[in-house]
Formats: C-alpha cells, sequence, structure tokens
C-alpha cells in the first residue's frame, strides 16, 4: 500500500509541474476554442492543485 501511494503521489507530483510550465502549448495543441487565456490559466491551477496532493500524499506516507 506504502508503494502505490509513492507511485500515486509521485505521478501527481510530476503531471502537476508538467501542467504548470508547458501550459500554453498544452492548451495550443489540445484545445481549439477561442479564449486560450482561460484555459492556460485553469491549466494552472490544475497542475498546482496537484502538485500540492502530490506533496501531501508524499510527505504523509514517509
Amino acid at each position: 500500500m506504502k508503494i502505490l501511494l509513492l507511485f500515486i503521489g509521485t505521478i501527481s507530483l510530476v503531471l502537476g509541474v508538467k501542467f504548470i510550465y508547458d501550459a500554453r502549448p498544452i492548451v495550443k495543441k489540445y484545445f481549439s476554442f477561442g479564449d486560450k487565456n482561460e484555459a492556460v490559466f485553469a491549466l494552472k491551477i490544475l497542475g498546482f492543485l496537484l502538485l500540492i496532493i502530490g506533496t501531501i500524499i508524499m510527505y504523509f506516507n514517509f
């Protein structure tokens, strides 16, 4: 169970950093609606939340 939680926490951390760092290229590639700035902002917020969740999982798992 501990290894599974470490894996989930690590994946969450990596996805969070990826969403924050590459939000604009991801939005350009996968979404084609008008207001891209709102989509970039939402993706960065999602990345930040994933980062926080992954950090909490990793912190309490050790």
